[in-house]
C-alpha cells in the first residue's frame, strides 16, 4: 500500500471492491490470471472520494434531493447533478492526497502517458455493468494532468446518464463511492471489444470480436463500424470486414484526437483470423476464472494482447441448470401461463411442487425441458402440432433448433408407456353434469384444505401442505377434468378447420362461444358492472373512491351514505374473486383481498362507461350472436353438397363446445384460490417469526425456497445476506426479457411469424378473436393504473385472468404474449373482442393514443396515425 489513499493494482482483489470499485477489483483479479497481460498502475481509492466529498457538506443534502426525485422528471435531473459534479470539481485535492498520487506515478515513470479511469463500486457489478456511465480519459501526460483528471472522475458519479442508470437498477446514490484508476497508456495497433458469449442471441459457445484501428474510443463512441470476427470452437465461423474511414490515436502532447485512415488500408482487417482466434482463447480463460461470460475491452501492441477492462454480460438471459453436459431445449411456462414477469423465489417453488411436469428456473422463470420430446419422431410431431395451435413462435423456434443438425439427440419412440403430448383424449359425451361434477369435486376439496390448514403451525404446517400439493396436483391432473379441457379445444379447433374448409368461413369458433356458460373468468369482469351498478347511483361514494389509496378504504366506505351497500357489493366480489390479481402464479404477488384498491379504476371506469345492467345485457347480446351464428352456419352447410352429414357433425361440435369450453378457466380458479390457502398460512407462519424476532419483515420469506423458509422455521436461523442477494438477483431479474424458446447454449430463440398476408408496416400476430376494430390504443402495463374510456383499445404485454375486468370497457385486444387457447384469448372471444395476441414489442411500438386498427380474424394490428 502506498499510503492510504492509493493501491498498486498487484495489491488488488476482488475482496476489495468497496475500496478500489468493480473496475480495479476486476484489473486485480485479470493480473493474477496466467497468460493475461494488464497495462501496470495504481487506484486512488474510495477512501480518497469519501475525504473529497466530506470538505462539501452540501452535497449530502444535493444526494438526499436527487433520491427524491421523480425518475421521469429528466430536466431536474440533469440540473441537480450538474450542480454536484461543478461542487466536486471545485474542491482543491489536499496536498497528501496529491502527494500521494504523484509518488506513485513517479513509480510508473516519470513521464508515463496514463489511461485516468472510473471504478465505482457500482460498477461491473454480475447485476449491472454501468458500462460507459462514468468517464474515462485517455493519454493523460504528468502529475497535474492526472490529478485533475482523477477530480473528473469522482464527478462524473453524477453524470446524468449514471444517475438515471442507478435509478433504473434500484441503486441509491448515496451508497455509491467511487475510485479511480490510472494505468500505463497503451498505444496500440488496433484494438476493441471481446465478447465471450454473443450479446444478441445470448449463445454462450459463440463468442464475438469487434475491432478497428488505434485506440478502441473509435468504436465504443460509435465513430466507426467495427470489423466483427464470430468464432466458436476455435474456428472463424462469420467474418465482416467494415470499411474503417476514421481512427483515434493519441497525441504527443496528450490527449487524443481523430485520423483519417489512408484509403488504401481502410477495409484490411483489424486483425488475422488467428489472432481473433487466439484473442478469443484468452477470453475464454477470463471467462473460466470469473465464472459467467464476459465483456472485454482490449489492446493489440506489437508485442501481444494487453486486457484493459474485464466486466459481465448483464443482458444475457439465464441457463437452467440441468446438471449435465448434454444439449437441452426449454419452452417457457410464462409464455403459456400468460405470465413473463419475474417470480420471486418462493412463488417459484411453490408452483414447481405443484406443477405437473418438471420445471426448471433461469432468470426468475420457469421453464419445461421439451428435448426429449423433439427427439422422437411421433413425439416430436404432437409437440409441435399442439404448441403451434397455440403459439406459431413457439413453433417456429422449435423448428429452428431442429433445423442445427444434431443439436437435438434422435431418440426412438417411446410405445406406449405413457401419454405424449398432444395424444388424443379418450371420448367423452357431451353432458353438462360432467362439468357440474368436477366444479363441486374441486369445491369439496378446497373446503377440506381450508379446514385442515387452519390448525397448522411451524413444521407441521409445512409437512401438511407437502401433502396439500399432492392433492393439488390430483384434482388438476384429474383424467375426467383433462378430458373435458380437450374437448372443449379440439371441438374449437374442430370447427375453425371445418367451417373455413366447407364455408370459407375464418375463426368461426369465436362467434359460436359468445357468452358460452359456466365460464368462471368471464363471470368475474361482468360482476364487477354489477358492483358498479350499486356505486353509480351514490355521488358520495364515487366521489370517494376517486380520491382512495389506503387499502384499509372499505371500513371508511360504509360511513356514507349507501356507503353500506357499496361495501357490501364489493366485499362479496372479493369473497369470490379476492384471490385474483396480475401475475396469480407467483403467490407472493399481492392479492385483490390484500390490496383491493387494485379494483377502484375499473369499478370507475364501469360506473363512468356502463348504463345500468350492462352485465345481463352483454351476456344475453352474445348468446343471441352465437344462437344466430349457429342457425346461419347450420342453414348453408345444409345447401352443400352432403350438407345434412356436415350440419349434424356441426351441430353436435357447437353442442360440445358451448358444454365444455367454459371449464377451460375453472382449473386455473381453483389453483389460484388453493395457493391463497397457502399463502394466507405461510404469511401468518412468516409472522409468528417475526414476533419472535427471526425475521425483520415476514416477506422476506419470498425470497427463500419453500424448503429454505421449511429449514427456517425448524432451526429459528435465518441469513439475511441470502435474502439481500436474492432481492438484488430479482431486480436483475425484472429487466430481462424471457425466451419463449431456449437453448442450453444459452441461446434464446424468439420464432418468427412465416406470412405474407400482412401488409407492409403493420405489426403480425396471432389471430384470437375475430372482427375489426379502430380505436385509439391503451397502452396499459400495470391494471392499478388503467384509465379506459369506451371504445378503446387495450395494448399491453400479457393478459392473465386477473385482466378480464378490463376486457368488458374495451373494444379489442392486442398483447405481446399469448396463444389461441390462453386466458386472454378465451375471455376475448367470450366477450366478443376483436384480438390479436402475440405480436412482439407491441407496447414499445405502438404509443399510448395513437388510433390503431385491430384485424382479429386475419391476426394483424395497423398504426393508423
Amino acid at each position: 500500500m502506498i499510503g492510504q489513499y492509493v493501491l498498486n493494482l498487484q495489491e488488488i482483489d476482488e475482496s476489495q471492491a468497496a475500496l478500489v470499485g468493480g473496475k480495479a477489483a476486476h484489473l486485480g483479479v485479470l493480473l493474477r490470471i496466467e497468460g493475461i497481460r494488464v497495462p501496470g498502475g495504481f487506484c486512488v481509492t474510495t477512501d480518497a472520494f469519501r475525504r473529497i466529498v466530506a470538505q462539501a457538506p452540501s452535497i449530502e443534502d444535493q444526494l438526499d434531493r436527487l433520491s427524491r426525485l421523480d425518475p421521469d422528471d429528466r430536466q431536474a435531473i440533469r440540473t441537480l447533478s450538474e450542480r454536484i459534479r461543478r461542487t466536486i470539481e471545485g474542491i482543491t485535492v489536499p496536498d497528501d492526497l496529491a502527494d500521494a498520487i504523484t509518488g506513485a506515478l513517479t513509480r510508473l515513470g516519470e513521464d508515463c502517458a496514463c489511461a485516468v479511469r472510473s471504478s465505482a463500486t457500482a460498477e461491473d457489478l454480475p447485476t449491472a455493468s454501468f458500462a460507459g456511465q462514468q468517464d474515462t480519459y485517455l493519454n493523460v501526460v504528468g502529475p497535474t494532468a492526472v490529478i485533475e483528471h482523477v477530480s473528473r472522475c469522482w464527478a462524473s458519479l453524477f453524470t446524468e446518464r449514471a444517475v438515471a442508470y442507478r435509478q433504473r437498477n434500484g441503486i441509491d446514490h448515496r451508497t455509491v463511492h467511487m475510485a479511480v484508476v490510472v494505468q500505463q497508456m497503451v498505444f496500440p495497433r488496433a484494438a476493441g471489444v471481446l465478447f465471450t458469449a454473443d450479446p444478441v442471441t445470448g449463445n454462450r459457445k459463440v463468442a464475438t470480436v469487434d475491432a478497428g484501428f488505434g485506440l478502441g474510443e473509435a468504436l465504443v463512441s460509435g465513430l466507426v463500424n467495427p470489423d466483427v470476427f464470430t468464432v466458436r470452437d476455435g474456428e472463424i465461423v462469420a467474418k465482416t470486414i467494415a470499411a474503417k474511414q476514421r481512427a483515434v490515436h493519441a497525441l504527443s502532447a496528450g490527449g487524443t484526437h481523430e485520423v483519417t485512415i489512408d484509403p488504401r488500408r481502410q477495409k484490411e482487417p483489424a486483425l488475422t483470423d488467428a489472432q481473433a482466434v487466439e484473442l478469443v482463447r484468452l477470453g475464454r480463460r477470463i471467462e473460466a476464472h470469473f465464472g459467467r461470460p464476459q465483456d472485454i475491452e482490449w489492446c493489440l501492441a506489437d508485442d501481444g494482447f494487453r486486457i484493459v477492462q474485464s466486466r459481465p454480460i448483464t443482458t444475457l438471459f439465464p441457463v437452467p441448470q440441468s446438471g449435465d453436459r448434454e444439449n437441452h431445449v426449454y419452452v417457457s411456462v410464462g409464455h403459456q401461463q400468460m405470465m413473463t414477469d419475474a417470480m420471486k423465489p418462493l412463488g417459484l417453488s411453490v408452483w414447481q411442487l405443484t406443477a405437473m411436469v418438471a420445471m426448471h428456473e433461469a432468470g426468475g422463470r420457469l421453464f419445461v425441458d421439451v428435448t426429449r420430446g423433439l427427439g422422437s419422431p411421433a413425439g416430436r410431431t404432437a409437440l409441435l402440432d399442439l404448441v403451434g395451435r397455440g403459439d406459431p413462435l413457439v413453433r417456429d423456434a422449435l423448428e429452428s433448433v431442429l433445423d442445427r443438425d444434431g443439436f437435438v439427440p434422435s431418440l426412438p419412440d417411446e410405445g406406449r408407456g405413457g401419454p405424449r403430448p398432444g395424444a388424443a383424449a379418450a371420448p367423452i359425451e357431451t353432458d353438462p353434469a360432467i362439468v357440474a361434477e368436477l366444479v363441486e369435486r374441486s369445491r369439496r376439496s378446497l373446503a377440506d384444505l381450508d379446514r385442515g390448514i387452519r390448525t397448522k403451525t411451524g413444521p407441521a404446517l409445512f409437512d401438511f401442505l407437502l401433502e396439500a400439493f399432492e392433492e393439488h396436483k390430483r384434482i388438476v391432473g384429474y383424467p375426467l377434468s383433462i378430458q373435458v379441457i380437450m374437448a372443449g379445444m379440439e371441438a374449437t379447433w374442430w370447427l375453425n378447420d371445418k367451417l373455413y374448409e366447407w364455408l370459407g368461413e375464418k375463426n368461426a369458433a369465436d362467434t359460436l362461444t359468445l357468452s358460452a356458460p359456466g365460464n368462471v373468468t368471464s363471470e368475474m369482469g361482468l360482476a364487477l358492472l354489477d358492483v358498479a351498478d350499486v356505486i353509480r347511483p351514490h355521488k358520495e361514494v364515487v366521489a370517494f373512491l376517486q380520491g382512495v389509496e389506503d387499502e384499509g378504504f372499505l371500513d371508511d366506505l360504509a360511513k356514507l351514505p349507501g356507503g353500506a351497500q357499496a361495501h357490501d357489493a364489493i366485499e362479496d366480489y372479493l369473497v369470490r374473486y379476492g384471490m385474483r390479481c396480475a401475475g396469480e402464479i407467483d403467490i407472493t404477488r399481492p392479492r385483490w383481498r390484500e390490496r383491493p384498491t387494485t379494483l377502484v379504476p375499473a369499478i370507475l371506469d364501469n360506473v363512468r362507461n356502463f348504463a345500468p345492467g350492462a352485465a345481463e345485457r352483454r351476456f344475453e347480446e352474445g348468446r343471441q350472436k352465437a344462437q344466430k351464428k349457429e342457425a346461419d352456419v347450420l342453414s348453408r352447410l345444409r345447401a352443400l353438397p352432403d350438407g345434412d352429414r356436415k350440419a349434424r357433425e356441426t351441430k353436435r361440435m357447437i353442442d360440445r363446445v358451448r358444454t365444455f369450453i367454459g371449464y377451460r378457466e375453472y382449473p386455473k380458479y381453483d389453483i389460484v384460490s388453493r395457493s391463497f390457502v397457502y399463502k394466507r398460512a405461510l404469511l401468518e407462519e412468516a409472522e409468528r417469526l417475526v414476533r419472535a424476532g427471526v425475521l425483520t419483515e415476514k416477506e422476506d420469506v419470498f425470497y427463500l425456497t419453500f424448503q429454505e423458509f421449511h429449514d427456517v422455521v425448524r432451526s429459528h436461523r435465518f441469513d439475511g445476506r441470502l435474502v439481500e442477494q436474492r432481492k438484488d438477483a430479482f431486480r436483475t431479474y425484472r429487466a430481462l426479457t424471457p425466451p419463449r424458446v431456449l437453448t442450453s447454449d444459452g441461446e434464446a430463440v424468439t420464432g418468427a411469424y412465416r406470412r405474407d398476408d400482412v401488409p407492409a408496416g403493420a405489426l403480425a400476430g396471432l389471430p384470437v378473436s375475430a372482427g375489426t376494430v379502430e380505436g385509439r390504443a391503451r397502452v396499459v402495463l400495470d391494471m392499478a393504473q388503467a384509465d379506459l374510456e369506451a371504445g378503446e383499445i387495450l395494448v399491453t404485454t400479457f393478459t392473465d385472468p386477473s385482466w378480464t375486468p378490463l376486457f368488458v370497457a374495451t373494444a379489442g385486444l392486442v398483447t405481446e404474449v399469448g396463444g389461441l387457447m390462453t386466458h386472454g384469448a378465451v375471455i376475448a372471444r367470450e366477450y366478443g373482442l376483436p384480438a390479436v395476441v402475440g405480436v412482439e414489442g407491441a407496447t414499445r411500438l405502438i404509443r399510448d393514443g395513437q388510433r390503431i386498427r385491430v384485424h382479429g380474424t386475419d391476426g394483424y394490428v395497423e398504426i393508423l396515425s
